[in-house]
């Protein structure tokens, strides 16, 4: 099975491609405010590097959000579009529970502006913590009850440093029933800031 993977909720620009399960190629990258520009044009020189066609997919994954506002929705709406052009399967997942690490208790964070971030806490496949938003305060709280835990995402506006990760090695497994969107026209983007 091929899979298009996506993801430009944050900072970065994440497109791969899967056969299997396993990570065949990818781009991923700082793209601040320009993945609209880019994402596209990445897809199709993917696809073309590894000869195959938009024909060839089989599944389309992308990250729904939370994130940058503008963000969630260039990935999503990409994905959207190809899976309903070629009728296959879409697959939504938490921006957040992609950066996860799939074998350890993870705290993903992301940037939410005005001194608060975006926080789901994942243990493999459980959610401890549904996605929301705390303080920034909340989160080092947590982090320093929670030192089992591994974080992951941006830590930049925490003033902690971590270890960058690629939201597409979480993403290529989850063609479940759990992220499958029944309806992918009417797929939608998580944005949590209009319940923060």
């Amino acid at each position: 099975m091929l899979t298009l993977l996506l993801d430009s909720s944050n900072a970065n620009l994440s497109v791969g491609l899967a056969k299997d399960h396993h990570l065949i190629d990818f781009v991923h990258y700082d793209a601040w405010q320009r993945q609209s520009e880019l994402m596209v044009n990445e897809v199709k020189t993917l696809l073309e590097r590894n000869r195959f066609s938009h024909a060839d997919l089989d599944a389309v994954i992308s990250a729904k959000g939370p994130g940058s506002y503008t963000g969630v929705r260039i990935a999503l709406t990409i994905g959207k579009v190809i899976a309903s052009a070629l009728n296959i399967p879409l697959y939504i997942v938490s921006s957040l529970e992609a950066m996860k690490d799939p074998d350890k208790p993870s705290v993903c964070v992301s940037n939410a502006r005005s001194k608060r971030s975006y926080i789901g806490v994942y243990d493999g496949n459980e959610v401890l913590l549904q996605d929301t938003i705390w303080t920034n305060d909340e989160v080092l709280a947590f982090l320093k009850d929670h030192p089992d835990h591994v974080l992951r995402g941006e830590g930049k506006h925490l003033g902690l440093d971590i270890v960058p990760s690629n939201p597409l090695e979480v993403l290529k497994d989850c063609d479940d029933e759990k992220h499958l969107c029944a309806d992918p026209l009417g797929a939608k983007p998580v944005y949590l800031k209009d319940n923060g």
